[in-house]
């Protein structure tokens, strides 16, 4: 496979500081669509898993409860290459918000976003995504699962 072969599949996930129906939430779930809009407009930008591609109602993505008292939240999305995602993720309006993070986010001393390539046309899901974010805590970067400040080339042809 050549390098346009690989996608970048990202996942992210963040537990909540209050139930997503509180009102310290309020601004975050109302800017969600609009940033979500952005990253699908953005270049690179493949696909993101939504609720009903996930078993949840569309849209949805405050279901993946992993026992936490107020909830995890996520979000899994495909790019066609690192700078694409570099990019949305660290300009534009996207970078407002995530340096508030703290006011909605409890801070995790765990890796909270998880980076790995994929064939392209392949459609990770939150099972896929949730095993690759545990090997990156258990074995920190490799090229199976790496961060944002750790990366990997995609795999060679052959």
């Amino acid at each position: 496979m050549t390098t346009s072969s690989w996608h970048l599949a990202q996942l992210n996930i963040a537990r909540l500081r209050q139930p997503i129906d509180h009102p310290d939430f309020a601004e975050f779930i109302d800017a969600l669509e609009h940033i979500n809009g952005l990253g699908e407009a953005s270049q690179g930008f493949v696909l993101r898993l939504h609720g009903d591609i996930a078993g949840g109602d569309p849209g949805d993505q405050f279901h993946w409860d992993r026992g936490d008292s107020h909830g995890v939240i996520w979000n899994l999305t495909v790019w066609t290459d690192f700078e694409s995602l570099k990019a949305f993720a660290y300009q534009g309006e996207h970078k407002d918000y995530f340096r508030r993070r703290g006011e909605w986010f409890v801070r995790h001393p765990e890796a909270t976003t998880v980076l790995w390539w994929v064939p392209a046309g392949h459609q990770p899901d939150l099972p896929e995504s949730d095993e690759r974010l545990r090997r990156l805590r258990a074995d920190g970067p490799t090229p199976h699962a790496f961060t944002m400040t750790r990366r990997f080339a995609p795999p060679a042809e052959g």
